[in-house]
């Protein structure tokens, strides 16, 4: 017990971190007991919530400032793996759900229609965007002097974190919305086009920081090195290989589960046309026809 509370102790304690997931985890506990979710879905949102919650706030963020790989590790979960399980959970009617009736009312509907609202959304949701900010945002903070100066400011290393964390939410929400179009802000097919388009990008930058014969992020060797048993360059291509790699998969399983969407909106869709076609053309049986 004494060893879990020891990593679950927070190498540098974040009040914002703690205040965030607890209120998306009450308001997800109250709105499930409202609107209608299956038990997949809360499995889904909870091991996400969690695992976002363990990347940020757990004595793992010392390993995570002081090994490459381990730093790869964390955005994997900050970027990728929490945010796709939370946006896999579809979380939005349960989380409203959450939100008192009278908040709602006067605050969240006015503040969602403000001009300010709907003009950040339409930019953030635009599908060129959505792919620039994803993949934009792991190379910008992969660039070797801004990564050394986040490594050290503990202010601009948590805005790192944080810009992972709220574009990996919205990069997912777009792909992983199983509703048709509208109201989901992308059509099926071509959020399969999306999530594809942000794979190349990945695969480039990993393989390069797999094969640079010279060390890119010195950072870690100045600071220290959590686990001395890896050489640099070694720390170096695993980080890469995260990237290259697990990072790359996540975004063909994202794939693969917008085109199961994309296939049961259409299976849907078809159903739905056979039934107005046989309704538009069944028999007339009432009084007028027999008269008739």
């Amino acid at each position: 017990m004494s060893t879990l509370l020891y990593w679950l102790d927070p190498w540098e304690p974040s009040p914002t971190v703690v205040i965030a997931v607890l209120v998306a985890g009450i308001l997800f506990a109250r709105g499930a007991r409202h609107a209608r979710v299956s038990i997949s879905r809360r499995i889904a949102f909870w091991f996400g919530l969690v695992a976002l919650y363990i990347a940020l706030h757990t004595r793992l963020d010392y390993f995570f400032e002081h090994e490459f790989f381990m730093h790869r590790l964390q955005h994997l979960v900050l970027h990728h793996l929490g945010p796709f399980l939370i946006a896999l959970s579809y979380p939005g009617p349960a989380l409203r759900a959450g939100i008192p009736f009278e908040w709602r009312r006067r605050w969240l509907r006015p503040a969602a229609q403000t001009r300010i609202a709907r003009v950040f959304f339409d930019i953030v949701f635009n599908p060129v965007i959505a792919v620039t900010l994803f993949v934009g945002l792991i190379y910008f903070w992969l660039l070797s002097p801004i990564h050394f100066k986040a490594m050290l400011d503990y202010r601009l290393y948590r805005v790192m974190n944080w810009s992972m964390v709220i574009d990996g939410l919205l990069f997912w929400w777009l792909i992983l919305d199983p509703r048709p179009a509208p109201p989901a802000r992308l059509a099926p097919g071509r959020r399969i086009l999306v999530v594809i388009a942000a794979i190349p990008p990945q695969i480039i930058l990993g393989a390069y920081i797999f094969f640079t014969p010279h060390e890119l992020y010195p950072i870690y060797s100045i600071c220290g090195r959590a686990f001395t048993w890896i050489t640099p360059m070694r720390d170096q291509q695993v980080g890469g290989l995260l990237l290259w790699i697990p990072g790359s998969m996540m975004s063909v399983i994202g794939a693969l589960i917008a085109l199961r969407h994309w296939l049961r909106l259409s299976a849907r869709s078809r159903l739905q046309k056979e039934r107005e076609r046989r309704g538009a053309g069944a028999p007339v049986t009432g009084p007028k026809a027999r008269t008739s």
